[in-house]
């Protein structure tokens, strides 16, 4: 990361306002409640801002942040990668804006994918935009893969101290959403994904999804904190 290349980001009310233009709709996206790919997309602009509006961090979060952003190589900035139409990425996005208004950070957001929805793999990091999405890909269980969302904090002079990738610990996200998408006693398969994808929004509504957006920013602060005390590991 570059002090260009960050500020080719979005603040969160340019996020907003593109998620909602016609150029973004445009581009292919996905919907988990039909477990489809869509084009156009759903116009979530209006989501986020009002769930940006209702995001609170408590006053424990606050004074965390703060104390990390005043101490010497503390957070600064961070670098979102984001895609509206993931239901992670409207989880957390919000609060992320949140922490970085509280802890005085600068926060910018880019897309991960061009007009068409990255299915699997990293991109070339030549391909237009694609650097930051090759850089800070997810790596797990022997796999590497563009992931979202990505927030990677910097100091000011754009030392990465942590990485935050797709979703906290405490939501084990494969096996809930997993067994929510499993056929039942004699389900077709089309009537287990109607029922699936309904199941699915209505926890994407109840309130644990600001329970493990609340997990996240915990997450996020104790890993700061730790690099902090501890400095970089192996």
């Amino acid at each position: 990361m570059t002090p260009d290349r960050f500020a080719q980001g979005m603040t969160f009310d340019d996020y907003v306002k593109f998620t909602g233009s016609p150029g973004n709709l445009a581009r292919e996206g996905f919907d988990i409640r039909r477990f489809s790919m869509v084009r156009p997309r759903l116009d979530w602009s209006g989501f986020l801002h009002k769930r940006h509006v209702g995001a609170r961090l408590t006053p424990e979060q606050i004074a965390a942040i703060q104390w990390l952003a005043a101490q010497p190589g503390g957070p600064a900035k961070v670098a979102v990668i984001s895609e509206e139409w993931s239901s992670d990425c409207r989880r957390d996005v919000p609060y992320l804006a949140r922490l970085a208004k509280a802890g005085g950070l600068e926060l910018r957001i880019f897309t991960r994918d061009g007009d068409a929805m990255r299915l699997k793999g990293v991109p070339d990091p030549a391909e237009g935009g694609a650097d930051l999405v090759a850089a800070y890909a997810n790596e797990k269980n022997g796999q590497r893969w563009a992931s979202v969302p990505v927030a990677v904090f910097f100091t000011e002079d754009f030392v990465e101290l942590y990485r935050y990738i797709e979703y906290p610990a405490i939501y084990r996200k494969e096996r809930v959403l997993g067994h929510l998408r499993a056929a039942r006693g004699g389900e077709s398969p089309e009537a287990a994904k109607a029922r699936g994808g309904a199941e699915i929004g209505a926890l994407l509504e109840s309130p644990f999804y600001d329970v493990w957006a609340q997990g996240a920013i915990a997450e996020i602060l104790a890993a700061l904190h730790e690099r902090l005390l501890i400095g970089p590991t192996g």
